[in-house]
């Protein structure tokens, strides 16, 4: 039996299964920590969500940034919904897109398991927040997300703005939250997000830190595994393990052993973009 995180699919549907072959999955033993976005500019989103749904009863997914934004398309007016990109048009439009759609929103932004001392989260946490903590706003937004007004929560979400405060009520708390969750890469020490820094460390202006490494951050008693920042690549240090390592962007898909002592680390080639059209290779 063995536990797997797996970095960003994206919609790599090729590459994750060539990913599954290599790791040997088996879904009768193994289970897999998918550290979300699964759609989105891949080319294969529908398939690729077939086939995450179909490995539910033995994975866990950490929603992602692209994994919100499709189930905010998801609740779109029909014309609205052809206005989107033909790789998420595929998924909302699909005769069972409200059966995927419904069950990805009862994902969660945070998972955690103390017995095996890890957790999952797409993008970051912020630095004054323990693990604790993170399991609790997460669950504050899993609420709203898996509840009736999870509309309202989907066409709130968005924007940069406010910054997290302990005092935050409502959708200004729940944005604040989700992006801590699912957008962050640089911060203040204070816990500003820095959301248009998008590039590898030492990019980034003056005063911003990698969201593990701000200054006076609290120490936290589990390993954390995420994506979301394919431009860091491989990266495993501090209790940090990185594992987007841009398979969407001609890079690799990696899978992390988390049940392995010596962090056993497993890729393959991620989507191959000199057989795309040349209007479609920078994105």
């Amino acid at each position: 039996m063995s536990i797997w995180a797996i970095g960003d699919l994206q919609g790599c549907y090729d590459a994750t299964q060539r990913l599954l072959e290599r790791i040997r999955f088996d879904p009768a033993a193994d289970t897999l920590w998918f550290c979300g976005d699964l759609v989105n500019r891949g080319g294969q989103s529908l398939e690729t969500l077939r086939l995450v749904h179909s490995l539910r009863e033995r994975s866990i997914v950490a929603l992602g940034n692209h994994d919100l934004s499709l189930l905010a398309v998801g609740e779109r007016a029909p014309a609205e919904k052809r206005k989107v990109n033909p790789d998420l048009q595929r998924v909302v439009l699909a005769e069972d897109s409200d059966e995927l759609l419904g069950w990805l929103r009862r994902q969660k932004l945070v998972h955690a398991d103390r017995e095996l001392g890890w957790m999952m989260v797409h993008a970051g946490l912020a630095p004054q927040w323990t693990t604790q903590q993170a399991e609790q706003y997460s669950a504050e937004v899993e609420r709203q997300l898996q509840g009736d007004g999870y509309r309202g929560l989907l066409r709130n979400m968005y924007g940069d703005r406010p910054n997290w405060s302990p005092g935050l009520r409502g959708n200004d708390r729940w944005r604040a939250i989700i992006n801590w969750f699912t957008r962050a890469r640089y911060c203040t020490p204070r816990g500003r997000i820095a959301i248009e820094e998008k590039g590898p460390p030492g990019t980034q202006a003056a005063g911003l830190y990698p969201w593990y490494e701000a200054p006076g951050r609290v120490e936290r008693d589990l390993k954390i595994v995420c994506g979301h920042w394919s431009t860091l690549g491989l990266t495993l240090t501090q209790g940090i393990h990185a594992i987007d390592t841009g398979a969407v962007w001609g890079g690799k898909l990696t899978a992390l052993q988390l049940d392995s002592e010596d962090l056993r680390v497993v890729q393959v080639p991620g989507r191959d973009v000199t057989a795309l059209p040349p209007h479609l290779r920078k994105e």
